[in-house]
């Protein structure tokens, strides 16, 4: 069904709309179907009562009374009146109850009370007296069959002393033309309909589709350039309207972000700078030396979080790169610093992106496998239309319930894990905005071993990449 149900607002418009007047449309041609066949029935009843007031009453027709003979007519009904001592109900016949009521109404406003009445509809064939006058007539009308079609039978019961007379009436076919006109009306409604529908919808849907578009640009860049001018109904203009005013706020406040960052960074480097050289006139080597660690893991940290604020504005444009020759030369830093670190055979991979930024994400993962699992395993493959890297480790994984957390700004993991390895739980988080601001996405799994047991974690990068 769902595929079926358009997604967008103009499909969904036109379809209900569309929907609705084919249903009124159905209930509508009923009506007017079953209208028509009462009038029909209510005419042929009045027809029948005349022409049996004619013979209780002993009236010839007007035209058998002047001597004419009664013109051809198309839809002329020919009508059959007899006397009969019994009913022209047959055993198992069963008759029309609320057309014989119509029809003792008809006679009583004559001034006939006859003391039954009995309305019956049979087939041509089975009646022998419309089987003999539909014989008679069809020779004047060759090419359709003379016992298709349906007659009305009605008779009253004038007492023992008249009997019962009867009327015979050949019900005309079935025509359709009102319904013809009804499809052909609903074509016309339908046409005229859905033109101006679709065009006051399209007035009111392309504006919004702008928006929509625009939103995504800017959940994208960040950039307040560009802004869509209001048009459309009041409603629209409006909102498009306050969503520019919030984008201007937006972009207002990240732009004050990005300057106190600045002042922010600049301020507490440079005093740590200062303490950096200070710390050098201590005589105790393994004091300095952990002083020095200390402000390098300050340093970094505050690196890791201005990156993580800017990450989303950055200020490098975007460079073809070739994947495998970046990951490569990540992997090489690490082993000219004697770190076990391997990088698996690859194929050339092109991807558009910011080598600074993914450099940066690859040493966060990088940095984490060989601090917690002592080495790292580097692989880069293509899946489809995006290119995976690999980081594999040995340590001792992550609780399953706990992997999305540990991805989660300022999130460390259990004491057995983080026991001496310091940070401030920024890396993964940090890698995880690089890879989504390039359009991709990070992924933990823990790898298991034959026997079931966590043997280290996969951190898998995708990134989206040009078809070869």
């Amino acid at each position: 069904m769902n595929r079926l149900w358009p997604q967008s607002l103009l499909g969904q418009l036109l379809l209900s709309v569309a929907l609705a007047l084919l249903v009124a449309q159905v209930l509508g041609a009923t009506l007017v179907y079953r209208a028509r066949a009462e009038r029909l029935e209510e005419g042929m009843l009045n027809a029948a009562a005349f022409r049996l007031m004619t013979e209780m009453r002993g009236v010839p027709p007007l035209r058998e009374m002047r001597g004419e003979r009664p013109p051809r007519r198309r839809g002329m009904r020919r009508v059959q009146v007899t006397r009969t001592e019994t009913s022209p109900l047959r055993t198992g016949e069963k008759p029309d109850v609320a057309a014989a009521a119509k029809l003792v109404d008809i006679l009583g406003y004559q001034g006939i009370d006859p003391r039954h009445a009995v309305v019956v509809r049979r087939t041509v064939a089975a009646d022998p007296l419309a089987r003999e006058a539909a014989m008679r007539r069809a020779a004047f009308r060759p090419g359709r069959d003379p016992l298709d079609g349906e007659v009305i039978i009605a008779g009253v019961d004038l007492g023992p002393a008249e009997g019962w007379v009867t009327a015979r009436m050949r019900v005309p076919p079935d025509r359709r033309e009102g319904l013809w006109t009804i499809a052909l009306q609903t074509l016309l409604i339908y046409a005229i309909l859905m033109t101006v529908i679709a065009l006051v919808a399209r007035r009111i849907t392309r504006p919004i589709a702008s928006l929509t578009s625009r939103l995504e640009r800017f959940a994208e860049t960040r950039d307040p350039q560009g802004q869509i001018e209001p048009r459309g109904p009041a409603d629209v203009r409006r909102l498009i309207e306050a969503h520019n005013a919030m984008e201007a706020r937006i972009a207002a406040l990240l732009d004050e972000k990005d300057v106190m960052l600045g002042a922010i960074g600049h301020d507490l480097k440079t005093p740590l700078a200062a303490l950096r050289v200070r710390i050098e006139s201590v005589d105790d080597e393994h004091e300095r030396s952990r002083m020095a660690a200390t402000i390098e893991d300050i340093t970094r940290s505050l690196d890791d979080i201005l990156s993580l604020a800017r990450v989303g504005r950055p200020s490098d444009p975007e460079e073809r790169t070739e994947l495998s020759a970046l990951v490569a030369s990540v992997v090489e830093e690490y082993e000219d610093m004697g770190e076990r670190v391997s990088f698996a055979e690859s194929t050339r991979i092109v991807a558009t992106l910011r080598p600074t930024w993914l450099r940066r994400a690859l040493r966060n993962l990088v940095g984490n496998a060989l601090r917690y699992g002592g080495q790292a395993r580097v692989s880069l493959e293509r899946a489809g239309g995006s290119a995976a890297i690999r980081i594999e480790d040995d340590g001792p994984g992550i609780p399953d319930g706990e992997i999305e957390r540990m991805m989660a700004p300022f999130t460390r993991g259990d004491p057995s894990r983080n026991t001496g390895t310091g940070g401030a739980g920024l890396g993964l988080a940090l890698a995880r905005a690089i890879a989504e601001q390039h359009g991709g996405s990070l992924e933990l799994a823990n790898r298991r071993d034959a026997a079931g047991n966590v043997s280290g974690l996969v951190a898998t990068l995708r990134l989206p990449v040009q078809a070869t």
